[in-house]
């Protein structure tokens, strides 16, 4: 990707998926489609967060700028932004630079890099998918309202069902990638349909959703912790454990409720308990 956007970069580097949870404990979900953790051979880490946009947003702008300052602050890492877009006129819009200050001073300037139909290849070849199948996934992204995103998606299906026998966790990533970031698009559709025919994670449920639902517990766990932090009160070690190993969304939802106005932590459960 990086070679495409003519953005040097070292023939190896180690590349690590990070959670892409960025909630708050108002709670306000904020959730960037991918992040990965990049370890170049010459330099430091990075992290590098993919959004995929099919159009533009108003505010947008303002949620990558959030994307980026969070993960900088959470990992301690520099951050760059990569948005893969599906039309010139996204892309363009998407390039910014997007500036946040007033009265003649900028305090904060996003800056992404942007990847679309008119820097991205179509790769339909199963060969060369197998080859670059990262590059092939942001290809299906980039041309999702494309005629030739259906070719795409039908390679890369062919190159996972090879990949699942030798290593099912990174075909398990990148079918969870275009899942989520294929988003509405016809390609969409054109992608459940061959998961719908090709059953890669057997017994294993809907990976999406499984994703989803854990993810989103994970930020509920997290916004309950936080306003009791906030308003002072001790976390014990046996609280801490049940609401962060807590999988049940109504469950949490109730606990967060009264995370404002319970006296000690332990009442949290005691509705639950007695209820």
């Amino acid at each position: 990707m990086f070679g495409v956007l003519g953005v040097p970069f070292p023939a190896k580097a180690t590349v690590d998926a990070v959670t892409t949870n960025a909630t708050e404990a108002r709670p306000l979900e904020r959730r960037v489609d991918t992040v990965l953790r990049i370890g170049p051979s010459d330099g430091e880490d990075f992290l590098l967060a993919i959004e995929s946009q099919s159009k533009k947003v108003a505010g947008k702008e303002a949620s990558w700028a959030y994307y980026v300052a969070y993960l900088q602050a959470k990992f301690g890492l520099p951050v760059l932004l990569l948005v893969v877009c599906q039309d010139r006129a996204t892309a363009k819009w998407a390039a910014g630079p997007f500036d946040c200050g007033t009265r003649g001073w900028t305090a904060q300037r996003t800056c992404p890099l942007v990847a679309g139909p008119d820097n991205l290849p179509v790769i339909t070849d199963v060969r060369s998918v197998a080859k670059n199948l990262a590059l092939a996934a942001l290809s299906a992204l980039a041309h999702a309202r494309s005629p030739d995103c259906g070719a795409i998606l039908e390679a890369i299906s062919s190159a996972l069902q090879d990949l699942q026998e030798t290593d099912p966790d990174t075909a398990e990533y990148f079918f969870d990638f275009l899942e989520v970031t294929l988003g509405k698009t016809p390609a969409a559709e054109k992608w459940k349909g061959i998961m719908s025919f090709v059953s890669y994670f057997p017994g294993r449920g809907t990976v999406r959703e499984t994703a989803y639902l854990e993810g989103k517990a994970e930020g509920t766990a997290e916004g309950i912790l936080r306003v009791l932090e906030v308003r002072g009160l001790a976390i014990s070690d046996d609280v801490r454990e049940r609401v962060t190993t807590c999988t049940d969304l109504d469950r949490l939802n109730g606990w967060l409720d009264r995370a404002g106005t319970v006296g000690r932590a332990e009442d949290l459960f005691v509705e639950v308990e007695t209820g």
